[in-house]
């Protein structure tokens, strides 16, 4: 069989994460900094991590990780334990098996040790593999920051992510498609299974992708980009007061009603986003890539490719004015569009015309845009990710240390700054009618966690390439 199409030039499959992300408190510094797992679009024998049974596994993690606050939680990792990898021995490589012993990440039947031995190792491997680090097996920074979340946080994340799933109305198909944003992350389910999985580019901070549930209707190949007013006012306008050949220059077309005008007659200092329309043209430089995947919401986003693949190599994948952007969007399209003609080749073939076309699916495929920073995997694991967005966690009164680190400039020092997290009580878990258990919450006071920071440079996103 002829697969050309996945090896076309732009339709690189690498994935990790891409984007930035200048989110305001702890966590949103965390999401800052973390890197998901290495994956690429390909079967996966695998159940979803969004199902109709998610909720379910979810408040048994509840459950499991309040017996663990009972028990007194974890102690944070001393800095010393930075950097620490598989042969190490002493009092770090002992704190280190405690702490994965608390979570069950190393075998509690094991016997103590103060050795960073093979077992250690894979314990460390599965941590960072349930929190969507990369699994290198030692204490990076990443790693030692995920390792001294306090419990009472992890709890609120898994209660707040359950709020949301109880609250949750998505009629699961025998095909759905699930992106969930904290996690920069989207599968293609098949009869329970996923049969695709992908690594994506989600809204940024400021430009938060909403959550929503809706349906696949068609695939645009080759489409236009009607640039939503907001990028208009915030992004182009600035762009063409600096330089009045910036719409030619991105194949763009401006209009004034349904009159096209030449950009050069505007008064771009004074001039109105709400008076005009722009909508960039077909090809290689569309900021939508090769194709779109409508899917009707109140919200106008919808999932689509995009001419900047390397975002998918960064480190954070939080860059997007709302709408996912996929790695691998051609063989999303051709898993939406499968039992038709329009195989992955015919899709390439399609976008080698340079011919637009829209092509609709035999049946509508469910699509879900969940936030989960906390949920029980079908695999008996407890997964978490950065609240990019800080919906589980309230306004800080104050900006903390870590804010400062997130916007300061960046250094290759290594500091250790101390984060007190807010005092809050939890929320109970919302229940659903069929199936859900209440969940005895109660007041937790956080204590500080020291936590080592490394600085890095940040990723800076090209403003020109965003798209929705």
């Amino acid at each position: 069989m002829h697969l050309s199409w996945l090896s076309h030039p732009l339709q690189n499959r690498e994935t990790q994460q891409s984007g930035r992300s200048l989110a305001r408190r702890w966590f949103g510094a965390f999401g800052v900094a973390i890197t998901l797992a290495f994956a690429t679009p390909a079967f996966a024998d695998d159940q979803p991590n969004y199902s109709p049974q998610t909720y379910d596994l979810t408040l048994r993690a509840i459950t499991d990780y309040e017996e663990i606050a009972t028990n007194g939680g974890w102690q944070p990792l001393p800095p010393g334990a930075a950097g620490m990898r598989i042969g190490a021995k002493g009092k770090f490589a002992k704190a280190l098996r405690a702490r994965l012993t608390v979570t069950r990440d190393l075998d509690p039947s094991l016997p103590a040790g103060s050795e960073f031995d093979q077992a250690t190792q894979d314990a460390l491997k599965h941590f960072q593999a349930r929190h969507g680090l990369s699994q290198t097996g030692s204490i990076g920074r990443l790693t030692m920051i995920a390792l001294n979340v306090p419990v009472e946080v992890r709890l609120h994340q898994l209660d707040a992510s359950a709020n949301r799933l109880a609250a949750l109305k998505f009629k699961f198909g025998d095909r759905y498609i699930v992106s969930n944003i904290p996690a920069a992350s989207l599968e293609a389910v098949d009869h329970g299974v996923v049969d695709r999985s992908y690594t994506t580019v989600v809204g940024s901070p400021e430009r938060a992708s909403p959550t929503l549930t809706t349906n696949v209707m068609a695939i645009n190949i080759l489409p236009y980009w009607n640039v939503p007013q907001s990028i208009l006012k915030a992004d182009i306008i600035p762009k063409l007061q600096k330089n009045p050949n910036y719409l030619a220059d991105s194949h763009m077309r401006i209009y004034r009603g349904r009159q096209e005008i030449d950009p050069h007659t505007v008064d771009w200092s004074t001039a109105r986003a709400e008076d005009y329309f722009v909508k960039q043209e077909p090809g290689v430089w569309n900021s939508l890539g090769f194709l779109r995947l409508d899917m009707p919401n109140k919200d106008s986003v919808y999932m689509h490719d995009t001419p900047h693949r390397e975002l998918f190599r960064s480190d954070v994948r939080f860059g997007s004015s709302g709408c996912t952007r996929v790695a691998g969007a051609q063989d999303l399209a051709a898993w939406v569009m499968q039992g038709s003609e329009w195989t992955g080749q015919a899709i390439q073939d399609q976008i080698d015309t340079g011919v637009p076309k829209t092509i609709k699916p035999a049946k509508p495929v469910p699509v879900a845009w969940v936030y989960l920073t906390g949920w029980g995997a079908p695999d008996g694991s407890v997964q978490f990710r950065p609240d990019v967005y800080n919906i589980d966690t309230p306004a800080d009164p104050e900006p903390t240390p870590a804010d400062t680190l997130a916007a300061s400039t960046i250094t290759d020092r290594t500091a250790s700054v101390p984060v007190t997290m807010p005092a809050q009580p939890r929320k109970p878990v919302a229940s659903k009618p069929a199936q859900a258990k209440p969940v005895a919450v109660k007041p937790v006071q956080v204590k500080p966690v020291a936590t080592t920071v490394v600085k890095t440079r940040p990723i800076i996103i090209d403003a020109s390439a965003t798209a929705n």
